[in-house]
Protein backbone atom coordinates (compact mmCIF):
# COMPACT_ATOMS: atom_id res chain seq x y z
CA UNK A 1 0.00 0.00 0.00
CA UNK A 2 1.38 2.99 -0.95
CA UNK A 3 1.79 5.95 1.62
CA UNK A 4 0.60 9.49 -0.40
CA UNK A 5 0.81 12.46 1.06
CA UNK A 6 0.18 14.44 -2.10
CA UNK A 7 -3.39 14.47 -3.50
CA UNK A 8 -4.55 12.77 -7.47
CA UNK A 9 -4.54 16.31 -8.05
CA UNK A 10 -1.64 17.68 -7.28
CA UNK A 11 0.16 14.61 -8.23
CA UNK A 12 -1.32 14.91 -12.16
CA UNK A 13 -0.84 18.60 -12.08
CA UNK A 14 3.20 17.56 -12.01
CA UNK A 15 3.04 14.93 -14.74
CA UNK A 16 4.71 16.07 -17.96
CA UNK A 17 3.32 13.09 -20.30
CA UNK A 18 5.89 11.93 -22.62
CA UNK A 19 6.17 10.54 -25.99
CA UNK A 20 9.22 10.98 -27.65
CA UNK A 21 9.73 7.81 -29.50
CA UNK A 22 10.66 8.04 -33.21
CA UNK A 23 8.20 5.84 -34.19
CA UNK A 24 5.44 8.12 -32.84
CA UNK A 25 2.69 8.58 -35.42
CA UNK A 26 -0.20 11.70 -35.47
CA UNK A 27 -2.37 9.12 -33.55
CA UNK A 28 -0.18 8.09 -31.15
CA UNK A 29 0.05 12.59 -30.49
CA UNK A 30 -3.37 12.30 -30.32
CA UNK A 31 -3.87 9.95 -27.67
CA UNK A 32 -1.33 11.49 -25.70
CA UNK A 33 -3.01 14.78 -25.83
CA UNK A 34 -6.27 13.43 -24.86
CA UNK A 35 -5.06 11.66 -22.15
CA UNK A 36 -3.12 14.57 -20.63
CA UNK A 37 -6.56 16.59 -20.92
CA UNK A 38 -8.62 14.00 -19.55
CA UNK A 39 -6.05 13.10 -16.24
CA UNK A 40 -5.37 17.06 -16.13
CA UNK A 41 -1.57 16.85 -16.39
CA UNK A 42 0.62 19.73 -16.45
CA UNK A 43 1.79 19.47 -20.07
CA UNK A 44 2.79 16.77 -22.79
CA UNK A 45 6.40 16.11 -24.10
CA UNK A 46 6.81 15.91 -27.39
CA UNK A 47 9.50 15.88 -30.08
CA UNK A 48 9.77 19.28 -32.12
CA UNK A 49 8.11 17.92 -35.00
CA UNK A 50 5.01 16.85 -32.98
CA UNK A 51 4.50 20.36 -31.20
CA UNK A 52 2.03 21.80 -33.96
CA UNK A 53 0.02 18.90 -33.53
CA UNK A 54 0.17 18.73 -30.00
CA UNK A 55 -0.83 22.53 -30.07
CA UNK A 56 -3.64 21.37 -32.06
CA UNK A 57 -4.57 18.67 -30.44
CA UNK A 58 -4.78 20.90 -26.75
CA UNK A 59 -6.12 24.07 -27.82
CA UNK A 60 -9.12 25.07 -25.07
CA UNK A 61 -7.40 23.02 -22.43
CA UNK A 62 -4.92 24.04 -20.01
CA UNK A 63 -2.57 21.56 -20.58
CA UNK A 64 0.83 23.14 -21.99
CA UNK A 65 3.51 21.61 -24.57
CA UNK A 66 6.98 20.95 -24.01
CA UNK A 67 8.88 20.20 -26.93
CA UNK A 68 12.57 19.11 -26.38
CA UNK A 69 15.56 20.56 -27.81
CA UNK A 70 19.26 19.08 -28.64
CA UNK A 71 17.75 16.05 -27.93
CA UNK A 72 19.07 13.12 -26.70
CA UNK A 73 22.79 13.44 -27.00
CA UNK A 74 23.20 17.28 -26.58
CA UNK A 75 25.33 17.50 -28.89
CA UNK A 76 24.36 19.56 -31.63
CA UNK A 77 25.39 23.25 -32.23
CA UNK A 78 24.75 25.53 -29.90
CA UNK A 79 22.99 27.67 -33.04
CA UNK A 80 20.79 24.71 -33.82
CA UNK A 81 19.50 24.18 -30.48
CA UNK A 82 18.57 28.27 -30.33
CA UNK A 83 17.07 27.59 -33.44
CA UNK A 84 14.93 24.66 -32.20
CA UNK A 85 13.66 26.87 -29.54
CA UNK A 86 12.49 29.16 -31.89
CA UNK A 87 10.44 26.89 -34.01
CA UNK A 88 9.16 25.17 -31.04
CA UNK A 89 7.88 28.28 -29.50
CA UNK A 90 6.64 29.59 -33.04
CA UNK A 91 5.05 25.98 -33.17
CA UNK A 92 3.03 26.70 -29.82
CA UNK A 93 5.17 25.59 -27.57
CA UNK A 94 5.07 26.66 -23.71
CA UNK A 95 7.92 25.09 -22.22
CA UNK A 96 11.42 23.99 -23.19
CA UNK A 97 13.64 20.96 -22.42
CA UNK A 98 17.18 21.34 -23.94
CA UNK A 99 19.59 19.00 -23.31
CA UNK A 100 22.96 20.07 -21.96
CA UNK A 101 26.03 19.75 -24.23
CA UNK A 102 27.40 16.54 -22.22
CA UNK A 103 30.66 16.52 -23.96
CA UNK A 104 31.58 20.19 -23.16
CA UNK A 105 30.33 20.13 -19.25
CA UNK A 106 32.85 17.13 -19.05
CA UNK A 107 35.72 19.21 -20.97
CA UNK A 108 35.21 21.49 -18.31
CA UNK A 109 34.51 24.58 -20.88
CA UNK A 110 31.51 26.15 -18.42
CA UNK A 111 31.62 29.36 -20.55
CA UNK A 112 30.65 27.64 -23.52
CA UNK A 113 28.00 25.74 -21.96
CA UNK A 114 26.98 28.23 -19.92
CA UNK A 115 26.50 30.54 -23.41
CA UNK A 116 24.63 27.82 -25.03
CA UNK A 117 22.05 27.81 -22.24
CA UNK A 118 21.61 31.75 -22.22
CA UNK A 119 20.69 31.51 -26.14
CA UNK A 120 18.39 29.32 -25.19
CA UNK A 121 16.91 31.23 -22.64
CA UNK A 122 16.65 34.33 -24.68
CA UNK A 123 15.31 31.98 -27.93
CA UNK A 124 12.40 30.41 -25.50
CA UNK A 125 11.23 34.42 -24.87
CA UNK A 126 10.52 34.22 -20.97
CA UNK A 127 8.80 30.43 -21.56
CA UNK A 128 10.57 28.28 -18.40
CA UNK A 129 13.44 26.31 -20.09
CA UNK A 130 14.46 22.51 -18.04
CA UNK A 131 17.87 22.05 -18.61
CA UNK A 132 18.60 17.82 -19.14
CA UNK A 133 21.96 17.08 -17.54
CA UNK A 134 21.85 13.72 -18.21
CA UNK A 135 22.93 12.54 -14.56
CA UNK A 136 23.81 8.84 -15.43
CA UNK A 137 26.93 10.07 -17.15
CA UNK A 138 28.33 12.65 -14.89
CA UNK A 139 30.20 12.72 -12.06
CA UNK A 140 29.24 14.23 -8.41
CA UNK A 141 31.55 17.07 -9.28
CA UNK A 142 30.42 17.46 -13.36
CA UNK A 143 26.22 17.78 -11.43
CA UNK A 144 27.17 19.80 -8.86
CA UNK A 145 29.00 22.29 -11.92
CA UNK A 146 25.88 21.47 -13.83
CA UNK A 147 23.81 23.14 -11.40
CA UNK A 148 25.84 25.96 -11.09
CA UNK A 149 25.50 26.85 -14.46
CA UNK A 150 22.18 26.29 -15.02
CA UNK A 151 21.33 28.23 -12.30
CA UNK A 152 23.62 31.26 -13.58
CA UNK A 153 21.89 30.65 -17.08
CA UNK A 154 18.49 32.35 -16.37
CA UNK A 155 16.85 28.61 -17.30
CA UNK A 156 14.43 27.32 -15.01
CA UNK A 157 14.65 23.62 -13.89
CA UNK A 158 17.07 21.66 -14.02
CA UNK A 159 16.12 17.80 -15.30
CA UNK A 160 17.69 14.53 -14.22
CA UNK A 161 17.30 12.43 -17.85
CA UNK A 162 16.31 12.08 -21.23
CA UNK A 163 15.05 8.82 -20.87
CA UNK A 164 17.40 7.63 -23.55
CA UNK A 165 20.55 7.36 -21.77
CA UNK A 166 22.04 4.71 -19.43
CA UNK A 167 20.47 5.25 -16.46
CA UNK A 168 17.00 7.47 -15.51
CA UNK A 169 16.15 9.22 -12.21
CA UNK A 170 17.97 8.58 -9.48
CA UNK A 171 16.32 9.68 -5.94
CA UNK A 172 19.75 10.48 -4.53
CA UNK A 173 20.59 12.20 -8.01
CA UNK A 174 17.38 14.36 -7.24
CA UNK A 175 18.36 14.93 -3.68
CA UNK A 176 21.59 16.45 -4.79
CA UNK A 177 20.14 18.47 -6.83
CA UNK A 178 18.15 20.07 -4.88
CA UNK A 179 20.72 20.53 -2.40
CA UNK A 180 22.58 22.08 -5.20
CA UNK A 181 19.93 24.37 -6.81
CA UNK A 182 18.16 25.57 -3.65
CA UNK A 183 14.90 25.21 -2.42
CA UNK A 184 12.62 27.22 -5.21
CA UNK A 185 14.19 26.34 -8.01
CA UNK A 186 12.24 23.94 -10.20
CA UNK A 187 13.40 20.29 -10.58
CA UNK A 188 12.27 17.51 -13.06
CA UNK A 189 12.48 13.70 -12.44
CA UNK A 190 12.72 11.93 -15.63
CA UNK A 191 13.78 8.65 -17.68
CA UNK A 192 12.01 5.11 -16.15
CA UNK A 193 9.66 6.52 -13.37
CA UNK A 194 6.55 3.62 -14.60
CA UNK A 195 5.06 3.33 -11.23
CA UNK A 196 3.12 5.66 -8.77
CA UNK A 197 5.46 5.04 -5.52
CA UNK A 198 8.33 5.60 -7.41
CA UNK A 199 6.82 9.38 -8.72
CA UNK A 200 5.57 10.21 -5.27
CA UNK A 201 8.73 8.82 -4.20
CA UNK A 202 10.42 11.53 -6.48
CA UNK A 203 8.32 14.59 -5.38
CA UNK A 204 9.00 13.83 -1.57
CA UNK A 205 13.21 13.36 -2.36
CA UNK A 206 12.61 17.22 -4.21
CA UNK A 207 10.84 16.68 -7.59
CA UNK A 208 8.78 19.34 -8.63
CA UNK A 209 7.62 17.58 -12.16
CA UNK A 210 7.98 14.17 -13.29
CA UNK A 211 8.51 13.25 -17.09
CA UNK A 212 6.77 9.78 -17.63
CA UNK A 213 5.44 8.10 -20.55
CA UNK A 214 3.60 6.19 -17.98
CA UNK A 215 1.41 9.12 -16.90
CA UNK A 216 -2.36 7.29 -16.99
CA UNK A 217 -0.45 3.74 -15.11
CA UNK A 218 0.22 5.94 -12.59
CA UNK A 219 -3.16 7.54 -12.71
CA UNK A 220 -4.32 4.00 -11.84
CA UNK A 221 -2.12 3.10 -9.70
CA UNK A 222 -3.00 6.25 -7.43
CA UNK A 223 -6.74 5.75 -7.52
CA UNK A 224 -6.71 2.05 -6.44
CA UNK A 225 -4.33 2.02 -3.31
CA UNK A 226 -5.11 5.87 -2.01
CA UNK A 227 -7.63 6.45 0.46
CA UNK A 228 -10.86 8.31 -0.66
CA UNK A 229 -9.91 12.21 -0.46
Amino acid sequence: MLNHQISRKDLASRIEHTLLGADATEKDIERLCREARREMFHAVCVNGSRVQSAHHFLEGSSVKVVAVAGFPLGASDPDVKRFETETAVDNGASEIDVVISIGKLKDGDAAGVLRELRDVVEAADERPVKVIVETSLLTREEKLLACAIILDSGAHFVKTSTGFGSGGADLEDVKLLRAAVGPRFGIKASGGIRTCETAVAMIEAGADRIGTSRGVDIMREYSREAPAE
